[in-house]
């Protein structure tokens, strides 16, 4: 068995699998060696039923010739949608922009298929960092990163789906830039948006959890509020929910109802998966002490 600081992960996200009575973590790891001792990019899996103790990895899905993307396989989570299990992960090749492609799964466990040939975000964009909502009245969407390396000063957008997750239902939304954040320092040239997750707060306004990096402090675990919907206006915190160079996580629920945040921690190798319980306090997010 293996704790969490023996795990090197990027991007942890956290599956509960309330059939097992286990968690599954993702994350952006490391290559898997075929038999012919060839590197294949690939994404992994953890099983834990304790959030302490962590079985041998299981890889649940490797780069093949057949696939359009080479190198860069980030940022995996995992979203039970209608009996399945949907994984929204980020891909990139030499000769194409990095996008978020949607695979499934019958079983947590993987092996999981693309279910199209192409990434759902636009083209000619680079983006990465895709995660799902589904709206009030039962419309899929994807929230994701326009990648700073193209714009200089990143956005998080929002884009509807199709039912089927197959193909974009509309036209991508700016809800805000990296640049917009309290702590964002003023007049640099390049501004990082990482990591998008949407939840519902406890008195009905969304939630967004975005990291981004804050000079003296490195990675920082940021949120924005929205009070009417997907599309905002989002309106930032203050203050971020972790700034001690750790960033990319989610929230969920432990099968005991406590909420808890996962995220990596440094922002360089090793990183490690951090589990934290969090609470809800005038309408923002802070780690129980």
């Amino acid at each position: 068995m293996l704790t969490a600081n023996d795990i090197s992960i990027r991007d942890p996200f956290i599956l509960p699998v309330p059939e097992e009575h286990a968690y599954y973590l993702f994350g952006t790891t490391g290559a898997f060696e075929s038999p012919e001792h060839t590197k294949l990019p690939c994404f992994r899996a953890y099983r834990t039923e304790d959030l302490v103790n962590f079985e041998e990895p299981a890889v649940v899905f490797k780069g093949n010739p057949d696939f359009w993307a080479t190198r860069d396989f980030w940022a995996p989570e995992v979203h039970k949608i209608g009996g399945r299990y949907y994984m929204f992960a980020s891909f990139k090749s030499d000769n194409a922009c990095r996008g978020t492609q949607i695979l499934v799964c019958d079983t947590p466990a993987g092996t999981y298929q693309p279910i199209t040939e192409t990434p759902v975000t636009p083209r000619d964009w680079e983006c990465l960092d895709g995660t799902y909502y589904q709206d009030d009245e039962g419309n899929p969407w994807i929230v994701f990163c326009h990648e700073w390396l193209q714009i200089h000063n990143g956005t998080i957008c929002a884009m509807p789906l199709t039912n089927d997750l197959t193909q974009a239902a509309g036209d991508p939304t700016v809800l805000f830039h990296a640049a917009d954040a309290p702590c964002a320092p003023k007049g640099r040239e390049n501004y990082v948006t990482d990591g998008p997750f949407v939840f519902r707060m406890e008195h009905g306004k969304l939630g967004m959890l975005w990291s981004t990096g804050i000079p003296g402090t490195g990675y920082a675990q940021l949120l924005a509020t929205s009070d009417h919907g997907i599309l905002g206006p989002w309106k930032q915190a203050e203050d971020p929910v972790f700034i001690s160079d750790g960033g990319h996580g989610m929230l969920f629920t432990t099968f005991e109802s406590q909420r808890m945040l996962t995220l990596h921690s440094p922002n360089s190798y090793p990183e490690h998966p951090r589990f934290f319980p969090i609470e809800e306090r005038d309408g923002t997010l802070y780690i129980k002490q």
